[in-house]
């Protein structure tokens, strides 16, 4: 059991007091009540720890934490902190085990859900080893054995009786009383307290005896310390004064090192004159030898008169005059280096000159810097001796403070600790939340998915009922009336409590009367019929949008969140063809109209100043057939919406844009559309300008909508082709298609699909062009052949083609049939057969023509 006595902040007013109360954690409701004492039944309040989150701030004290509810921040202070860590995590522990089992689904979709409570709380204990271990359980402040101490005791006795609950203070009181009799009647005592008391005194003696030993033997360490540290202080700064001494030498010592230079350069000089004197002495020997040779050959010469010894004393003498003159050289060398040395001799006196000097000026320093010295440590062993007297006071305190800080870091990491396992714990918490929310969403759709497809075949079948028995009793047909009546009225509070509970929960299950772009879901038909048939219809439509939102419509929307740069490719044309979602539609189209048309600057600004200033032909054609654009539209259905005034400027516009056209019936409607996904009329207009001239064939819109006529002629063959049992229907009673689709060609099935579908059909014609039409033209038949081919009369055929496109309710479907299922016509052979069939027609009207004017021409002769 999770209990125990702890201190929760009350504040009244200004006055903020901490009550002794005795907690007690509920496992059931995951609530943690409190009491003013152990033995009391009923609790002052509870605290929901299911929806809570905690925290252990250090600033507000040691041992406090808080527990912060939606509604309230509860202030509670344990005995220690070891006792505060022990709640906080206990209390995330059983906060774990009951959102998990409060989460449990019965059909068990994921393994945490179905997992036992013994299993999660050891995953949970070996997931928060990371951030803060378990600590151990304080037996002596929490758990059942804490019941048997004393509640602690606050300053005053009144201070714990709560003023806010005085009836249930009144219920404890009279219970405590009553129990209190009963256990002093046995003799017996309630509490054994000398054992609490004997524990409780020992450790803080104990404790106390620690401290103060502990701080003498510090006192009598510093005392030892002191002179030690005097000395060792002196030492370094004497250390430091004689290092700069030795600095201050060595700079002066450089004259020194240069005299010795001097000195060796003198050496050497001398060395080299001795030299030259022994190579002059050997020149003189070599000059004495030759003197001789001289005589000798003079001596040969007069006595053999030899040419050839001539030679040899000519050449002789030709060594002694080379001899002569080196020697004279080395003579010159000789006084140079004399002169040299007698000026070496006198710079190396000037420089011991200047060395005595310096020696004399450092001698006179260093007797300055040792005063200097001795004054300089005497004024620091008095400032010694000074702050000796401070030390031993500052010294406990700065221990003081110092463990202190150590404490504060201590609970700092502790509180560190617990927050990061306290947002890991919430973290897991929201993703179960996120997950089983997200569970519930797409069972709530499947649910809304089954009741809409519920509700429709029960209007189904009441409409069968009204059909097959018209001769019903007057009282059933008025109770089958009322059942109708009731089924196709929706209430308008309970539609809007659900469309904002749908808002918070799923994007795809409002049921709102209008779509995103204003269209309403369920017509407003003045035939009863067709009213059940359109809620039928719209109930439908929902039902397949349910189910396919998780399956379809997530991964199309997460294929087109990744796409970057928009660029034509096959993956580009399979995505539009699936459906641009509403998020994308916008930008999607403004980049088909500018890809295929040059927007020019300022271009359709000028055309807006020319209808202002002249009007224009068609200007009244435009403003009868305004009122007339998209009825079941909320932005066109009334005189005073703000889209009517830009879808005139707009049409305006292209009238003068394109004066071969001007203006047709149905481009009020293609700008319509243009301007409830473009927004902008300018965007709109360029848009209206690329279907009229780009993606339509040329004289589509003319006065004779000569091509238009062509498209019919066309659309019939591929009809024959595609659909030969539909056609052959359609021969056999006489039905005219070109009656019911030529409308769909010439608007883009404008006002005949649900606004889903259509926008659809218009992402891919925008992209690909008119054989888009033709493809979902043949669809549309294809959808709905079973249901034509059991019709065999031609009136109900007809009013069935009136209305049965209104009745596609599955848009996926009938996308595989126009891109898939059907065999796929180039535009090569779409282009073959409007040339062909064109032909045709115009030599038909040429032939009519004839005709026309052959009458005119007899009516003429035959006379009045």
């Amino acid at each position: 059991k999770l209990c125990g006595y702890l201190n929760k902040l009350g504040i009244k007013g200004p006055i903020k007091t901490w009550k002794s109360r005795w907690f007690f954690y509920d496992e059931n409701k995951c609530h943690l009540l409190y009491y003013r004492t152990a033995h009391d039944i009923n609790p002052l309040g509870s605290i929901d720890i299911a929806s809570s989150s905690f925290d252990c701030n250090v600033e507000n004290g040691e041992g406090v934490f808080e527990i912060r509810t939606p509604s309230r921040v509860f202030t509670l202070k344990a005995i220690s902190r070891q006792a505060t860590i022990y709640w906080l995590q206990q209390l995330q522990m059983r906060r774990w085990k009951f959102c998990n089992a409060q989460y449990r689904f019965p059909g068990g979709s994921s393994q945490l859900v179905n997992e036992p409570l013994v299993g999660r709380a050891s995953r949970y204990a070996a997931d928060n080893e990371d951030f803060l271990p378990l600590v151990k359980t304080p037996t002596e402040v929490v758990g059942l054995k804490a019941a048997s101490l004393p509640a602690p005791q606050t300053c005053t006795a009144l201070q714990d009786i709560s003023l806010k609950h005085p009836w249930t203070e009144l219920q404890n009181t009279v219970y405590n009383i009553c129990s209190s009799k009963l256990l002093w009647g046995n003799n017996g005592n309630i509490f054994n307290f000398s054992e609490f008391q004997q524990h409780a005194e020992n450790p803080e003696e104990q404790q106390e005896g620690k401290v103060e030993a502990e701080f003498k033997e510090g006192i009598l360490e510093n005392e030892n310390l002191e002179p030690r540290q005097n000395w060792i202080r002196k030492a370094r700064w004497m250390n430091s004064g004689f290092l700069s001494l030795s600095e201050e030498h060595s700079r002066e010592r450089n004259p020194m090192d240069s005299v010795s230079v001097l000195q060796q350069q003198i050496l050497i000089l001398t060395e080299e004159v001795k030299s030259q004197k022994e190579l002059v002495k050997l020149l003189h020997k070599a000059l004495e030898t030759a003197q001789q040779e001289k005589r000798v050959s003079s001596i040969y010469l007069t006595a053999a008169e030899d040419k050839g010894g001539l030679e040899l004393v000519h050449h002789k003498v030709r060594q002694i005059t080379d001899l002569t003159s080196r020697l004279e050289v080395l003579e010159q060398e000789k006084k140079e280096l004399e002169q040299m040395l007698t000026l070496r001799d006198r710079h190396i006196q000037e420089l011991k000159e200047h060395v005595q000097v310096l020696m004399d000026k450092n001698h006179s320093k260093q007797q300055v810097i040792m005063a200097l010295t001795e004054q300089m440590a005497q004024e620091l062993s008095d400032a010694l001796q000074e702050t000796n007297a401070v030390t031993a006071e500052t010294l406990y305190k700065q221990q003081e403070e110092t463990e202190h800080l150590k404490d504060d870091i201590e609970a700092y990491k502790t509180q560190n600790q617990f927050l990061n396992s306290e947002i890991h714990q919430v973290t897991r918490l929201w993703t179960r939340v996120a997950e089983n929310e997200k569970a519930l969403l797409m069972k709530c759709a499947r649910l809304q998915a089954q009741n809409c497809q519920m509700e429709s075949k029960y209007l189904m079948v009441l409409r069968k009922l009204q059909e097959s028995m018209p001769d019903l009793p007057s009282s059933h047909a008025e109770l089958l009336r009322n059942l109708i009546q009731e089924a196709l009225q929706c209430d308008v509070k309970e539609g809007a409590e659900e469309a904002q509970s749908c808002e918070l929960t799923c994007a795809m299950c409002s049921s709102s009367e209008y779509d995103e772009y204003g269209f309403m879901t369920v017509p407003d038909y003045e035939v009863e019929d067709w009213k059940l048939l359109a809620k039928i219809q719209a109930l439908e439509i929902k039902s397949n949008n349910l189910r396919s939102q998780e399956v379809v419509e997530k991964p199309l929307r997460d294929r087109w969140n990744s796409i970057g740069e928009l660029s034509p490719s096959a993956e580009l044309k399979s995505l539009i063809r699936s459906g641009i979602p509403v998020e994308h539609r916008q930008w999607v189209w403004r980049w088909i109209v500018s890809r295929h048309c040059s927007c020019l600057p300022d271009h359709y600004q000028q055309l807006l100043w020319k209808s202002k200033s002249t009007e224009h032909p068609a200007c009244h054609q435009i403003e009868l057939d305004l009122p007339r654009t998209l009825t079941n539209n909320k932005h066109f259905s009334s005189p005073t919406s703000q889209l009517i005034p830009k879808l005139r400027r707009v049409l305006l516009a292209f009238s003068w844009h394109n004066p071969a056209i001007g203006y047709c019936q149905g481009l009020n409607r293609l700008a319509a559309v243009a301007l409830l996904v473009l927004e902008d009329e300018e965007n709109a207009f360029w848009c209206l300008v690329h279907i009229v001239e780009n993606l339509m064939p040329a004289d589509y819109y003319s006065d004779t909508l000569i091509t238009s006529q062509v498209d019919q002629r066309v659309f019939k063959d591929f009809l024959s082709e595609k659909l030969p049992r539909l056609m052959a229907h359609f021969e056999q009673y006489r039905i005219d298609v070109s009656l019911i689709t030529f409308n769909w060609f010439l608007v883009v099935f404008v006002d005949s699909l649900v606004s889903d579908i259509l926008l659809r059909v218009w992402d891919a014609f925008l992209y690909e062009g008119t054989k888009v039409i033709f493809r979902y033209a043949l669809a549309i038949f294809k959808y709905n052949e079973e249901e034509i081919l059991r019709i065999h009369d031609s009136v109900e055929i007809y009013q069935y083609l009136r209305f049965f496109t209104r009745m596609i309710m599955d848009g996926r479907k009938l996308m595989n049939i126009a891109f898939n299922d059907l065999n796929p016509f180039p535009m090569k052979l779409l282009r073959n057969r409007r040339a062909m069939h064109k032909e045709e027609l115009e030599a038909e009207l040429y032939e009519l023509e004839q005709i026309k004017a052959a009458y005119v021409k007899e009516r003429a002769e035959q006379g009045p």
